[in-house]
């Protein structure tokens, strides 16, 4: 069996070998971010999008080094790792970065480290799911609305809980409202609800993660004329809605089924989805 890599602080190290001991800050404190990003037919998708929410993360942290975290470093950086693991086409990436150095709860210097992790994907494209999703709501953990927010930390225990509930419920994803009780995002992804034939998505006031899918979804229906708004969502709206579908970088979009004994369609979700796989990036 081939032996796997990863990509810590740019060298190759095999990945199961241990690279981090217990200073490490995000495993102390949850002191990172990370990306999800994917590559099609050999191609980082959306790796200028990435590129930005990823640097903006790193400055609301206070981290050092987000100028060095660019498109470039992204494209390069995936194509070294894809080349040493003898990957070629499709491609699922996970860069976490965190702060170095020692220190307590105040961190004795703010330099950055990366890690980048790469595994195969099935699929060329993004694929709508065949069989739509179950999900009910989280909400015994609500998730607090601040300047963090909008990006992917490494502190992720609310998710976490989150998970547990799904499994213990046998749901196929669980949505998450923020601090007020309003709809926010799911575990893995943005959501999307389609009531009165309007397209409708927490924005990103309300807490959630700034998806680069989502933003993605949000262009092609304005380019489209498909009307969408950003807006505070109460989450009894979804024993309404016509249709619900959830988006990330690495799975593209994913249509709900049922909620409870709601039942969905799926006719919006699987046109954005057409439209999606026509985006070169």
């Amino acid at each position: 069996m081939q032996q796997e890599y990863i990509l810590h602080n740019d060298e190759f190290i095999a990945a199961n070998h241990p690279v981090f001991g217990v200073q490490n800050r995000a495993f102390r404190y949850g002191d990172g971010l990370f990306e999800s990003m994917r590559m099609n037919n050999g191609k980082l998708k959306f790796a200028e999008e990435h590129a930005d929410r990823l640097r903006a993360g790193m400055r609301a942290l206070k981290m050092d080094g987000s100028n060095l975290m660019d498109e470039y470093f992204l494209k390069q950086k995936t194509a070294e790792l894809c080349k040493k693991n003898k990957l070629k086409d499709n491609v699922r990436f996970r860069l976490s970065v965190y702060r170095e150095g020692e220190g307590l709860y105040t961190p004795e210097s703010n330099k950055s480290g990366y890690v980048l992790e790469a595994s195969v994907l099935p699929q060329s494209t993004y694929e709508l799911n065949k069989k739509g999703l179950i999900v009910d709501v989280y909400d015994e953990l609500t998730k607090p609305v601040n300047k963090l927010s909008n990006y992917k930390t490494t502190n992720s225990l609310l998710f976490v809980m989150a998970g547990l509930y799904k499994k213990q419920h046998n749901l196929d994803e669980a949505f998450i409202l923020n601090q007020h009780g309003f709809l926010c995002e799911s575990i893995s992804s943005n959501v999307f609800v389609v009531y009165d034939k309007q397209i409708y998505t927490p924005a990103l006031s309300e807490g959630c993660i700034a998806g680069v899918m989502r933003s993605v979804v949000m262009n092609m229906a304005k380019s489209n004329d498909i009307p969408l708004i950003e807006a505070q969502i109460n989450p009894e709206v979804l024993k309404e809605a016509e249709e619900v579908f959830i988006t990330n970088a690495t799975g593209g979009i994913r249509w709900v089924m049922g909620y409870g004994r709601k039942r969905y369609f799926n006719e919006i979700s699987k046109d954005l989805s057409a439209r999606l796989n026509a985006i070169t990036p």
